[in-house]
């Protein structure tokens, strides 16, 4: 039987009707058409469906829905600003940290929450912040360097966004 839920997500309440059972990753997708919220291997082990519950990082598809009810949830769509990309998703472009794209969003997801725990991380603890996102493209390297780039943005407060 489907229970009404309220979720916060990207800073507007949603109701939805969703089974108990029901993932969180699933109702970003089909509820909220919140394509950037993956769906790769359905078990927590790629970082596909990576979004943010409350500033942390979580596999969305090993969340039920439910779960989220009173807690703000965080997309890549709720990461740029006012049609602007945030400093993370901005380094990715700039270190050219994207190719098929697949991955991206929950690399940049987690590393937004990197960033706001530690923005001043070393490399290593950028690729241990990243290690639950596989990308299957690249060799990671570009992506570590964005990384390291956004946080030098975050700590210099200066977002060299691109119009």
């Amino acid at each position: 039987m489907k229970q009404q839920l309220i979720l916060k997500v990207n800073g507007e309440e949603h109701e939805v009707f969703a089974e108990p059972s029901k993932l969180l990753r699933d109702v970003l997708r089909e509820d909220l058409d919140l394509m950037g919220t993956k769906e790769g291997c359905q078990d927590g082990y790629c970082g596909a469906c990576t979004d943010l519950i409350d500033g942390k990082a979580v596999k969305s598809c090993l969340v039920l829905a439910r779960q989220a009810r009173g807690k703000e949830v965080t997309t890549i769509e709720g990461i740029a600003n006012n049609g602007r990309l945030g400093p993370v998703q901005q380094a990715f472009v700039d270190h050219f940290a994207v190719q098929c794209g697949f991955c991206t969003p929950g690399m940049i997801l987690s590393a937004t929450a990197l960033l706001s725990e530690n923005p001043s991380p070393t490399e290593m603890e950028v690729k241990r912040a990243l290690i639950g996102n596989l990308c299957r493209c690249t060799g990671y390297a570009k992506i570590v360097e964005a990384v390291l780039a956004a946080a030098r943005i975050v700590r210099e407060g200066d977002n060299p966004r691109h119009d």
